[in-house]
């Protein structure tokens, strides 16, 4: 069987950009079919992966994203039979590693531990951006998301969002929220919400989540979105009070919260991880790995690793459904940033 990967390459180019002349629904159908049929013979000829896999973390040693990284470069290097070597470049909103990636040869070997940050906000919020998260990238797999809890100090008047949206109505201009940084998730999941319920309080950008979460406990602030690595234990122990979560979904990490979504209908918002390759990866090898990627997914070690990280395990997505998302996120986080005026800090 002969393939003609010229016409796999425009169908590609077509429907990053809308513009597919048979329709992207069949575009993307096509893709599919394409890597199943593909992947084995032409995998076998290649004799991919032949040498060692760079993953590209655009966060630093530490954080939350290398940490699920390394866990996965673990597991990818076992099942590969090859090293995956985890490589930090942070800097510009996690655009300096994604730049780097996308200029790197379509090949396999350079892959991007992505997330909404990289493919969502920050191309919207440093302009010109550096790269097009749907141009520039073929998507392999999401493999993990961060639902944010929404915390109040316990001098402030509210056990749940009802009441905390009463709170803030009855006096307006009183209260304050705090965040990470201007564009960043958490104040971004509170911009929608303030802009959605036409509330009135105050943002107080911060540099890191240790001194939103001390002026919290002090009640300079009253409420704050954090990631659940620093929710929970403050939350067990009686320091904070838990209102609700960022995402419409239960939380799975603590069942007895209740999302936003339960006072606030369509409020749904949260971060994801995910792995991309620079646009233009032959479709048998980013199958190869989508495949190699729920194998990982889908054990019971690795999904505890993710709730011990406070992340929430995520079911397996293929390259068109991961593909669908970066592009209606991209959307969505642009119009979050407008409508927030976030600027770079």
């Amino acid at each position: 069987m002969t393939i003609r990967w010229p016409r796999w390459a425009r169908c590609r180019r077509a429907i990053a950009s809308t513009a597919c002349p048979v329709g992207a629904a069949a575009c993307i159908s096509f893709a599919g079919a394409l890597a199943l049929v593909a992947s084995p013979d032409a995998i076998a000829q290649s004799g991919y992966p032949n040498r060692p896999i760079k993953l590209v973390v655009p966060y630093p040693p530490g954080a939350l994203t290398d940490l699920l990284a390394r866990a996965i470069g673990d597991r990818l290097s076992a099942n590969l039979r090859q090293p995956v070597i985890v490589d930090n470049k942070p800097g510009a909103g996690t655009l300096v590693g994604a730049e780097f990636v996308a200029k790197q040869p379509a090949d396999g070997y350079t892959l991007l531990m992505a997330t909404s940050t990289t493919l969502g906000i920050s191309p919207a919020l440093y302009r010109p951006s550096p790269i097009d998260p749907v141009r520039d990238f073929a998507p392999i797999s999401q493999v993990g998301s961060v639902n944010f809890f929404l915390i109040a100090s316990p001098a402030f008047p509210a056990k749940n969002v009802h009441e905390m949206i009463d709170a803030i109505r009855k006096s307006p201009g009183k209260y304050n929220y705090g965040s990470v940084g201007s564009g960043s998730p958490h104040h971004l999941f509170m911009e929608m919400l303030k802009s959605e319920l036409g509330l009135d309080f105050q943002h107080v950008p911060y540099k890191g989540t240790p001194a939103a979460l001390t002026d919290l406990l002090t009640g300079a602030i009253q409420v704050m979105f954090a990631d659940a690595t620093i929710a929970i234990p403050n939350i067990q122990a009686g320091k904070v009070t838990a209102l609700g979560t960022s995402a419409a979904k239960q939380s799975t990490l603590l069942p007895g919260v209740p999302p936003v979504a339960a006072t606030v209908p369509g409020f749904d918002w949260q971060a994801w991880q995910g792995i991309v390759a620079p646009a233009g990866t032959p479709p048998e090898i980013v199958a190869r790995l989508s495949v190699e990627l729920h194998k990982i997914q889908t054990t019971s070690e690795f999904k505890d690793q993710l709730v011990r990280f406070g992340m929430e395990p995520f079911a397996p997505q293929t390259p068109e459904q991961f593909a669908a998302t970066i592009a209606a996120e991209r959307v969505q986080w642009a119009k979050a940033i407008k409508d927030s005026g976030a600027k770079v800090d």
